[in-house]
């Protein structure tokens, strides 16, 4: 039974059971974390306005992202690791998504193929990094397409990998690197060695990037060592002209930060935007999403979807990021740390802990749907 009471107590359960590095990858930032504490900080800045005196009595969450319902505005977000803090833990992800009635977003460097993900019975979305390979790429876009993947979201916020420098030091980062630190921190943690990694090996091996072409298809403790699939570092707006043309469903690209690029990615004829700083994983030195929101909005806000993450660790965050413009938000860390201590009911616990406190915040500002809530449920900004 996973008895969280709420995101910090989920993640000291995921912290005690999980290898040091392993969970410092999924909850650290980046050189110096000064974005990191920003994130948190620009969330416990913004302050809700309650209206009383409003019959709250049949609150609604759910909401409508491009033109399918969802239980309540969350889309779990893609991280690459889900499948090593769980055995099989992206399907179970999936499932608790599939419950909650909200999306789950494949990664791209997911170790689970998105075929397997799929029979979760989840509505599915696909991240996607661009490989240097073009050709290679729109096949796994099919693939994807195939696997009933219904929207595309390309990371444009990662054209060189990040500093972080504790992965270095605990082998924990992409690749994992094999060392004695980080054997030490494996065996300290046999929860997590027998009930993940010996049963992945036991069934499967060593895990690959299941996404990757057979051919090319390499162990997460090596380096994708065929330039095909390299993350290319040449990425343009060419680019996403040829992915708008290839992917005939909602696409969005994730990690805008600025109006001009908004602007552009409208200009495109690109569906949606995820406003993100990678959770403070990538430049340390990048605004909090949730600021750069309100300008982004006003820009762009009436003519296509946008979508904000990074940080949201309380259903009252959803409520803030309704507020200024947002239709939806994407759950990264929190529903990690569920499915690391407790599998699909951690994460299912997670959302549901979500979901309770949002239904819990309208009803103490007096919005009763997910729509009543606008710029005025905030205090304004000093």
């Amino acid at each position: 039974m996973v008895n969280a009471l709420n995101y910090a107590e989920m993640r000291a359960l995921a912290r005690r059971r999980l290898p040091r590095g392993l969970f410092e990858y999924i909850d650290r930032g980046t050189e110096d974390e000064v974005a990191l504490a920003a994130v948190r900080e620009a969330w416990d800045r913004l302050k809700l306005a309650p209206a009383v005196l409003v019959d709250v009595s049949e609150r609604r969450m759910d909401t409508v992202l491009f033109g399918r319902r969802l239980g309540f505005p969350a889309v779990i977000a893609p991280t690459a690791l889900a499948g090593l803090v769980w055995h099989d833990g992206e399907a179970a992800l999936a499932r608790a998504a599939a419950r909650a009635d909200i999306p789950f977003c494949v990664s791209t460097q997911s170790v689970t193929p998105i075929e397997h993900i799929a029979r979760s019975g989840a509505r599915l979305w696909f991240q996607l990094y661009v490989w240097r390979d073009r050709q290679l790429m729109l096949r796994l876009l099919e693939r994807a397409r195939d696997a009933g993947a219904e929207a595309l979201i390309l990371t444009v916020d990662t054209a060189v990998g990040p500093n972080r420098e504790y992965n270095v030091r605990n082998g924990f980062g992409m690749p994992i690197q094999p060392s004695l630190r980080a054997a030490i921190d494996v065996l300290s943690r046999p929860r997590w060695l027998a009930g993940v990694l010996l049963r992945q090996l036991l069934a499967d091996g060593v895990p690959t990037y299941a996404h990757y072409p057979p051919e090319f298809r390499t162990r997460v403790t090596r380096p994708a060592i065929a330039d095909a699939v390299r993350l290319d570092d040449r990425v343009s707006w060419r680019d996403v002209a040829e992915l708008r043309r290839s992917w005939r469903g909602p696409f969005l690209l994730k990690g805008i930060l600025r109006v001009d690029d908004a602007r552009r990615a409208l200009e495109a004829g690109i569906d949606g935007i995820v406003v993100s700083s990678h959770g403070g994983r990538n430049l340390d030195s990048a605004p909090p999403a949730i600021e750069a929101l309100p300008a982004i909005v006003d820009a762009v806000g009436d003519r296509m979807t946008v979508l904000v993450d990074g940080g949201v660790r309380r259903g009252s965050h959803i409520a803030k990021a309704l507020a200024l413009g947002a239709k939806a938000v994407l759950v990264g860390r929190a529903t990690l740390y569920g499915t690391a201590f407790g599998g699909e009911a951690g994460a299912g616990r997670m959302l549901d802990l979500l979901r309770d406190e949002l239904g819990r915040t309208m009803g103490l500002i007096g919005r009763p749907t997910v729509a009543s809530i606008g710029p005025d449920s905030l205090v304004p900004h000093r």
